[in-house]
Formats: structure tokens, C-alpha cells, sequence
């Protein structure tokens, strides 16, 4: 595979236990002590994927997360014994791909690793083929800027809200399940997070005022999925 992932995480033994796991499948493993050298490491390095605890020094992960989704697309694996559904919701808003919990079982980790590497390659091989934008009287969506505009006014959505409405975008007309969504948004499903698409389809209903202006973006079919309906304009 010949990848490079980033560690943030100040504990050694922690890093020591991660390279011995990553080595065995061709990954080379870096580690920072802090956030802030996290950051810093991220130019030098160019990782295909940062693995990063939320409880560290000068900066906690959470605010890592922030400021990697302002400069990269990176994959973000949250790895950290803070469990709690609000840890969880959190580190999803501020843009993590997946989230395992401190002690983890070594299968199960591979398995993130090698599935979050695997959904980026396939994003960078297919995105020309991907559809780039899309306009209406209404709603404008720039898949190379990532700029939502709403009546010509920018919607801020969370990175984890855009990555659900791109996805869609992309596939519109297509009906995409829970379960597909869950795989290429949050990384391979996991138990707690089967929730988290319609939860965010929620949300991105909100931001988007979906149904205001006469007509329904974001469509549910009930025990299949969603899809996105474009407008049809006269």
C-alpha cells in the first residue's frame, strides 16, 4: 500500500502499539505529541491519514480536527477513550471520517484504516467523473469550491452536513441507503452510527430551508434511503 498516516496522540506506548499494527500492512506511521505539532507535521508529512485522540496538550483533538478540515481533505480517524454520544456527535460535526474507542480491538482497527484509505483513493480515481455542480433558480451547490448558496446567500454547513449533500448531489436520482451512506461519509459502519444519516439529513434539511421555496430537495423512502431530486425549472 506504501501509505502514511499521521498519530496525534501524546502517549509513546500508543505509537509504538500503532506503527506495530500499521507495519505489518505496508503503512508507515509518524507521530506527533500535540495538537499543535500535529498541525504543524501535516505540511511536512502530506499523510493519507491522520489517527487522532481528542485528550492531548495545548490543543485538544477536537480543535485539531477544525482547523485539519480549513487546509485538507484528509481522512480523520478519531481514536480515543472519551466514548460519550456527545463526544461522538461532536468529532463528526467538526469533520472526523470515523471514531474507535480506547481499548480497541487490533482486527476491527486495520480494518478502519484499510477502509478509510481505500473510500479516499476511490474518491481521487473517480472524481472526474463525479458531477461538479448544481444550479437552480434557487439553490447553488459548487462541488469544487464546496459553496452552498441558498437565494444567493452562502449556507454554512458543517463539513459532515456538506459531505452528506454532496454524496447526494452526486448521486442524485439514485436512491442511497443508509447503510452507503454510513459506509462512504462516516467510513465502514459501525453499531453507533447507523443514525447519523437521517440525523444529519435533519439538519441539512434545516440549512437548506428544503420544501420553503416550492420544491423538496432531500426525498426519504422509507426502509430504502434517500435521494436528491433536482428542480425542474420552466
Amino acid at each position: 500500500m506504501g501509505k502514511k498516516v499521521l498519530l496525534v496522540d501524546d502517549d509513546p506506548d500508543l505509537g509504538r502499539l500503532v506503527e506495530m499494527i500499521l507495519r505489518s500492512i505496508d503503512i508507515t506511521v509518524y507521530q506527533s505529541m500535540s495538537g499543535t505539532e500535529g498541525l504543524k507535521n501535516i505540511y511536512e508529512i502530506h499523510p493519507d491519514l491522520v489517527i487522532l485522540d481528542i485528550m492531548m496538550p495545548e490543543m485538544n483533538g477536537f480543535d485539531v480536527c477544525m482547523r485539519l478540515r480549513e487546509m485538507t481533505d484528509v481522512p480523520v480517524l478519531m481514536l480515543t477513550a472519551r466514548c460519550t454520544e456527545n463526544d461522538i456527535l461532536r468529532a463528526f460535526n467538526v469533520g472526523a471520517d470515523d471514531y474507535i474507542k480506547k481499548p480497541f480491538n487490533k482486527n476491527e482497527f486495520e480494518a478502519r484504516v484499510r477502509a478509510l484509505l481505500r473510500r479516499s483513493n476511490n474518491h481521487k480515481v473517480g472524481a472526474a467523473s463525479y458531477i461538479l455542480s448544481y444550479e437552480d433558480s434557487f439553490l447553488n451547490i459548487d462541488l469544487n469550491t464546496k459553496i452552498v448558496k441558498l437565494c444567493g446567500e452562502i449556507v454554512e454547513l458543517s463539513p459532515r452536513e456538506y459531505s452528506l449533500l454532496a454524496y447526494l448531489v452526486r448521486e442524485q436520482g439514485k436512491i442511497v441507503s443508509n447503510r452507503e451512506l454510513t459506509r462512504n461519509i462516516w467510513g465502514d459502519p459501525v453499531s453507533c452510527s447507523q443514525t447519523y444519516p437521517s440525523l444529519y439529513v435533519y439538519y441539512l434539511r434545516k440549512r437548506l430551508q428544503d420544501g420553503k421555496y416550492g420544491h423538496k430537495y432531500i426525498h426519504t423512502h422509507r426502509g430504502r434511503g434517500y435521494w436528491f431530486e433536482p428542480r425542474k425549472e420552466e
